[in-house]
């Protein structure tokens, strides 16, 4: 993937189309990047930007620099921010666009789950490096790029998003030093990634040569199939695989979802590390109708054979019937293609043509039944099962975009952000549930203020002592929210039984 040239300039950008991949963040001290407005939204969208020799003084109206807080220390900012006052509450405007920087802002005032994502990034209630080191990017309402911000606790992290306003923001690594001090550093080798939660990226656009219901951007419930598949697979992979317990996928907002994994093994894994892993699940290769994406030796590997298991099911339901992928001649020429005798692929050929419109299903079981027929005397029947499997492994298994996977300085979006194209918030997914989980049915921005009015149009009282209603409470954003906290708190408690047992190892050498 090639990395954007960038500069220390606020340079403003083309919109970004969300499920945008964004670029491994350089080593170098760089800051802002522009996306290439003639790109697509994939990973390697990011074009290099012709600012290489533009003066910083140069891009700014009035040189006024006590406002740019990019180019402040840590210190500096964190004075900055707590000397801010406190921003009152929004009127609320559920009729408005989901775009409109005040929607934004109330919804950052009154439905962003900040407390829980200090949380979940700092693993302790205690203020740490993990957090106070980690870089945060923001894109702006103006599209500019903010790269490299970084916040000692949540709370000011809150308030430099309410301050900005961004339209959606990323997480990337934790690094050696403050990522707003690096500049400061003799050194820059002493400025690097150390660590960071394992991510993997699905997205449904890299299943349009085999998806027949929807394809871009567009999504259904048929196709949004082929992302509970993968999640199936990929989940029982790194749990019974690798051992990783504290794993969240979070939809997308759009058309994919995103896997999140906290385990401190896994957020201390190099990129060599995580580069074999993502290798360990890569299966689908090549481009569009570039002849067979799966060969795979024999006996199957264990990951494989149990994929398998779980797809099975899914082939029948989700693509035969739902997707019914072979339904047009030229498609099934595609599937005889995969097969590997050429006898029974005349035919099967000469059969589907004499009944037009003959469904997958069908023409799926047709092949067992023209090979026990005869029609092919060189048909081998353990190479036919192992081509039956390749097929279903083809239209079935994952397809991972790695490259997000491969290394620790990638940029991911941020749970709980605002997709720019749909308004939808990027929540949590539980897989206790995933075959409820209906992405249409998401809640989007516009929709939660509503539902804040309402509840509070009602006049309904507090229940409880002094207790009272959170507002993300009186909404249909509740139950991922609670999600989210059960998750952390689960990864909290076991961060905290880790750090005990290696404080007790220090105690025993000593």
């Amino acid at each position: 993937m090639p990395h954007s040239t960038v500069t220390d300039a606020v340079v403003p950008s083309s919109p970004a189309e969300e499920d945008s991949v964004l670029p491994d963040a350089p080593l170098q001290a760089l800051d802002y990047v522009k996306a290439d407005e003639n790109k697509t939204e994939r990973g390697d969208s990011m074009s290099k930007a012709p600012y290489a020799d533009i003066k910083v003084e140069d891009l700014f109206n009035d040189g006024d620099d006590e406002d740019n807080d990019e180019f402040l220390s840590s210190a500096a900012v964190e004075a900055k921010l707590e000397s801010s006052p406190p921003a009152a509450p929004l009127p609320l405007a559920p009729l408005a666009n989901f775009t409109d920087p005040e929607v934004m802002l109330a919804f950052y005032q009154r439905l962003f789950p900040f407390r829980y994502l200090f949380q979940w990034l700092n693993h302790s209630m205690k203020p740490s490096n993990d957090f106070g080191h980690r870089e945060f990017a923001f894109t702006l309402q103006n599209d500019a790029y903010l790269r490299y911000q970084s916040f000692p606790t949540g709370d000011l992290l809150r308030k430099d998003i309410l301050r900005l306003n961004p339209s959606r923001f990323e997480i990337g690594p934790v690094y050696t030093a403050n990522p707003r001090d690096r500049k400061t550093l003799r050194k820059s080798t002493a400025f690097r990634p150390i660590a960071k939660e394992l991510v993997f990226d699905i997205d449904l656009t890299d299943y349009d040569e085999i998806r027949t219901c929807c394809d871009k951007a567009n999504i259904c419930h048929k196709c949004w199939s082929f992302i509970t598949m993968a999640i199936k697979v990929v989940d029982t992979a790194l749990r019974e695989d690798f051992g990783f317990e504290h794993i969240m996928w979070v939809y997308s907002g759009r058309r994919g979802a995103h896997a999140w994994i906290s385990d401190r093994r896994a957020r201390d894994m190099d990129d060599q590390k995580r580069k074999a892993l993502a290798g360990y699940l890569e299966l689908i290769k090549g481009g569009a109708q570039s002849g067979k994406k799966v060969n795979v030796k024999r006996p199957l590997h264990p990951h494989l054979a149990r994929s398998l298991d779980i797809l099975k099911d899914h082939f029948q339901r989700d693509i035969l019937e739902d997707q019914d992928p072979w339904a047009e001649p030229e498609k099934a020429e595609r599937l005889l293609q995969l097969l590997p005798d050429k006898a029974l692929n005349d035919a099967l050929r000469k059969k589907w043509d004499s009944a037009p419109g003959r469904s997958s299903t069908s023409k799926w079981a047709d092949i067992d039944a023209v090979a026990k027929s005869g029609a092919s005397k060189t048909v081998d029947g353990k190479a036919l099962l192992e081509a039956k499997q390749d097929i279903v492994l083809e239209y079935t298994y994952p397809r991972l975009d790695v490259e997000v996977s491969k290394k620790q300085i990638h940029l991911l979006k941020s749970p709980f952000v605002i997709h720019p194209k749909t308004g939808r918030v990027c929540v949590p997914i539980d897989t206790r549930r995933l075959a409820k989980f209906d992405p249409l049915d998401v809640p989007t921005v516009t929709e939660l203020l509503g539902e804040i009015d309402e509840y509070d149009g009602r006049g309904l009282r507090e229940e409880g002592e002094g207790k009272s209603t959170q507002d993300y409470e009186k909404t249909s954003l509740k139950p991922f929210v609670e999600y989210f906290r059960t998750y952390v708190a689960g990864l909290l408690r076991d961060e905290k039984g880790i750090k005990r047992e290696r404080e007790d190892d220090d105690a025993m050498e000593f």
